[in-house]
């Protein structure tokens, strides 16, 4: 991204109206302008109480409701500030463009500077941040079955013990037209609904809830899930340039950060590639691979998938019709084995299966779909002979409940009062606006790595589900991997993988590990690790007591 691209001009303009007395020598005149200096006055003053009046009603809109909470997180007890409002987005001209929800929970008693804080937001376009905020990383969390199994609405609020808010504040964006975010009225929606129309909103919002609540010295973190990857990638990128913000750390969960390694088709053979380890982990949950892989970890089953899938399957796919039949029989049997759809299938599919035809024919013979989310949820489907599943079972499966829970917590807990739907997940922001992008994959590869080459400092942490068939691991893993970062910089760029789907947080396991690793992870991206072992010349036993 080019910094001039973003440049935008500001102008104030002044204006001052000076008002001199008329002085007359009869006293009929002194006393005609009296009258009219005393009219004036009481025109000035009730004008200036209007005034007052609408100011004071525009600034009770835009008033925060603001509440005190008490959290506990391995085992230690502290206070945090709900801070849940609307924060006026203003053009040059000091217009208000949008309003743009937000929650934010800071630690009582901590000096803002001394104490990093994390802009989280979550994806579609058009989600949104309830996934990562009551499922993930707030104070409360919702209660979800751990083994992919429906549930019983109303959903159920619990304490998080998992929540970050221990090492971290933490600040929730819903972008223009999700959660209760909207456009100022008369204001075109379209100017936020687009690849890089978003990066200015969710960038200018960074910027400003920063400035407006004192948070310069504090080091600051990005943290989005799926789109919200590409967006994150992105704004590391886009601070920069436009702010001069340095950030010290990127948390990617579930993420995408270049679509040519999800999107099928068009002569892409590279999602087919990426997409085969995910296919072998789901096939392997389902009990639906021969014995020998069954016996096997979820581990051991995806890597073997990834060194078919970036080795021989690579190569077929490349080769095309020139393969020999008999070396293409081996690869279709080889990809049968490992992703249990029969060897038929594989071939009248031409070796390339898209996601949505894998989470149909899997257990089509069972009578079941599986889901796209979290492909450990399976569901029924009244069409068994299409391609394509009716809906999504992970998906049905967690929409419900979490609408109830963010719709109840924030009015009863949060104290929120509006009356607007909260947008969860909305197609109102389409068609977006993909830009120079449109006759190509949309990728914020790019603009991470120049903010890993140009702030050395700066870590990216990727959290990945093994059973994710929107973003699969193996994509990420790609992603990082032709960053062409340096060789002194690739260590900055760490990931970490769970037993759950593209929501791995509702698997309370890979909850518990993904907080264990994110807790080093933030270490390692403030220097605690590298400050210990400079200034301590003590024997590393005492360090360690």
């Amino acid at each position: 991204m080019k910094a001039g691209w973003f440049t935008r001009l500001v102008a104030l303009a002044f204006a001052l109206v000076l008002a001199l007395p008329q002085v007359g020598r009869a006293d009929e005149h002194s006393s005609a302008a009296a009258k009219a200096d005393s009219g004036d006055a009481a025109d000035k003053d009730e004008a200036k109480k209007k005034g007052d009046k609408k100011k004071s009603e525009d600034d009770d809109e835009h008033q925060p409701a603001v509440t005190h909470h008490s959290v506990t997180i391995d085992g230690a007890t502290f206070d945090v500030t709900a801070t849940a409002g609307n924060l006026p987005q203003k053009g040059d001209d000091g217009k208000t463009k949008a309003n743009v929800f937000f929650v934010a929970y800071t630690k009582d008693g901590a000096e803002p500077g001394e104490r990093p804080v994390t802009f989280c937001f979550n994806g579609g376009p058009g989600s949104s941040s309830v996934w990562l905020h009551i499922g993930m990383l707030g104070p409360k969390r919702v209660e979800i079955d751990s083994d992919a199994k429906p549930q019983r609405p109303p959903a159920k609020l619990i304490d998080n013990p998992y929540s970050l808010l221990d090492v971290t504040d933490l600040v929730f964006i819903d972008p223009v037209s999700t959660g209760f975010s909207r456009p100022a009225d008369g204001e075109d929606k379209q100017q936020f609904h687009g690849y890089r129309e978003d990066l200015r909103s969710v960038g200018q919002f960074i910027h400003d809830y920063t400035t407006q609540y004192d948070r310069w010295g504090s080091a600051k973190f990005l943290l989005g899930e799926s789109y919200g990857g590409l967006r994150a990638a992105g704004l590391a990128g886009y601070l920069q340039d436009r702010y001069r913000m340095d950030l010290n750390g990127v948390v990617l969960v579930s993420a995408v950060v270049d679509f040519r390694t999800i999107s099928f088709g068009g002569g892409n053979d590279l999602a087919n590639v990426l997409f085969l380890p995910t296919y072998a982990a789901t096939a392997w949950y389902h009990d639906a691979l021969d014995e020998k892989w069954q016996q096997q970890p979820v581990e051991k089953v995806v890597k073997a998938a990834e060194k078919f899938a970036n080795g021989p399957y690579l190569r077929a796919l490349s080769a095309g019709a020139a393969m020999p039949a008999e070396r293409r029989a081996e690869i279709v049997a080889r990809m049968s084995e490992l992703t249990g759809l029969s060897p038929e299938y594989i071939e009248r599919a031409d070796l390339r299966v898209a996601m949505w035809q894998f989470g149909k024919e899997l257990l089509r013979d069972r009578g079941l779909v599986i889901g796209r989310f979290d492909s450990r949820y399976s569901g029924y489907d009244a069409d068994s002979v299409g391609e394509t599943t009716e809906h999504d079972p992970s998906g049905t499966s967690v929409f419900g409940i979490f609408t109830s829970a963010i719709n109840q917590y924030l009015r009863e807990e949060l104290q929120v009062e509006d009356d607007r739907v909260y947008e969860i997940l909305t197609d109102r922001v389409h068609p977006w606006n993909y830009g120079r992008m449109a006759n190509d994959y949309v990728s914020s590869a790019s603009a991470l790595r120049q903010a890993m080459a140009t702030n050395p400092f700066l870590k990216v942490f990727a959290a990945c589900g093994y059973y994710d068939l929107a973003t699969p691991q193996f994509a990420m893993q790609y992603t990082r991997d032709h960053l062409q970062l340096p060789d002194e910089l690739r260590e900055n760029f760490i990931t970490r993988y769970y037993p759950g789907g593209h929501m791995m947080y509702t698997h309370e396991p890979s909850l518990a590990k993904l907080r264990k690793d994110l807790l080093e992870f933030y270490d390692a991206a403030l220097g605690k690790d590298a400050a210990a072992d400079e200034g301590d010349d003590e024997p590393a036993l005492n360090k360690a007591a």
